[in-house]
Order: structure tokens, then C-alpha cells, then sequence
């Protein structure tokens, strides 16, 4: 065996690892929406509570088109280009602002 075999990989796994980093990323993501939406909407509403859940909300969504545009274009080719710097950007705050919204509900 060679060494320049030991150094290639098969460029198909990458994409896939990648893709499924992706889909948990955004599952996560789903729950703790939902986690922070259930806990803004029970017991006594108020106008805060409202606008925590509305922006928790369209945080969520905001992350969900960047992650399906990611899963999309992993999908679409063998070897797809790098993640844009405004698209890992919109990911990062949005996944940070989720969680610090979730975080201000519960407290």
C-alpha cells in the first residue's frame, strides 16, 4: 500500500456527515423554539412573553433556511462548495440568539 492511498478518502462521506451535523443542528434547534414557545405561552400571557415567542419563532425559521439551503446544496453535488461567510454568520446568531431567548423565558 502506497502512501498517497492511505491519504486519499472517499469524498462522499464528508458531504453526508456534514448533511446529517446539519439536520441534528436543526432538530435541536426545533426543540428548544417549541421548549421556549411552551414555556412564553403558559400560564399568564403577557406582551413580553408574546414577543420573546415571535422572536424565538422567526430566529428558528431564519436557521431553518440557511440549514436546508446547506442540506440542499450537500446534496446536490460530490463535492459542494464551502458554506458562504454570511450564511455561517446567519446560522451562528441565529442558533446563539435561540438559545439566549430560551434561556430569558425560562428565567
Amino acid at each position: 500500500m502506497s502512501a498517497d492511498a492511505g491519504r486519499q478518502r472517499d469524498p462522499g462521506l464528508q458531504p453526508e456527515r456534514t448533511r446529517l451535523a446539519w439536520r441534528r443542528t436543526t432538530l435541536a434547534s426545533t426543540v428548544a423554539a417549541v421548549l421556549a414557545t411552551k414555556t412564553a405561552l403558559h400560564g399568564d400571557v403577557s406582551p413580553v412573553g408574546i414577543i420573546g415567542c415571535a422572536l424565538c419563532c422567526a430566529l428558528w425559521l431564519g436557521f431553518l433556511l440557511v440549514a436546508h439551503r446547506r442540506i440542499r446544496a450537500l446534496a446536490s453535488s460530490d463535492s459542494p462548495l464551502a458554506l458562504a461567510p454570511r450564511h455561517a454568520t446567519a446560522a451562528v446568531l441565529c442558533t446563539v440568539a435561540i438559545a439566549a431567548c430560551g434561556a430569558a423565558l425560562v428565567f
